[in-house]
């Protein structure tokens, strides 16, 4: 499973980094089969959002460290080098752009977003 991670780095610009999840075999929830399983990652809280159908952002730093996973719309994030990454249902970032000028983001394709946002810190 690949990921992207989203971080600043010590000239405080923020970057795309893709990342692929390890899985080991394990009976997660018996009697069922094992399946794979990556290593935890504490977290403390997640919240749902919902972006409206053409919202836009200027460059900002995410406000936590967190996950950012889509459930529904197109999404694009953009880095302040200026990289481009179009987000759609399943994919995941990894925001840790939390110092720097941080990142842009909008929606796409005319359509609202629903995302769940992870809160690691």
């Amino acid at each position: 499973m690949n990921f992207v991670r989203l971080y600043a780095d010590e000239n405080g610009e923020s970057h795309f980094e893709r990342l692929q999840a390890e899985f080991d075999m394990a009976v997660y929830a018996p009697p069922a089969p094992a399946f794979g399983v990556s290593a935890a990652v504490e977290a403390k809280r997640y919240i749902m959002v919902r972006f409206p159908a053409g919202w836009d952002s200027e460059l900002h730093p995410a406000p936590r460290r967190q996950l950012f996973v889509m459930l529904s719309g197109r999404f694009q994030g953009q880095t302040s080098g200026g990289a481009v990454m179009d987000l759609g249902p399943g994919d995941a970032v990894l925001m840790e752009d939390t110092t720097g000028r941080g990142h842009a983001a909008r929606t796409l394709d005319g359509t609202e977003v629903h995302a769940l946002m992870v809160h690691l810190d």
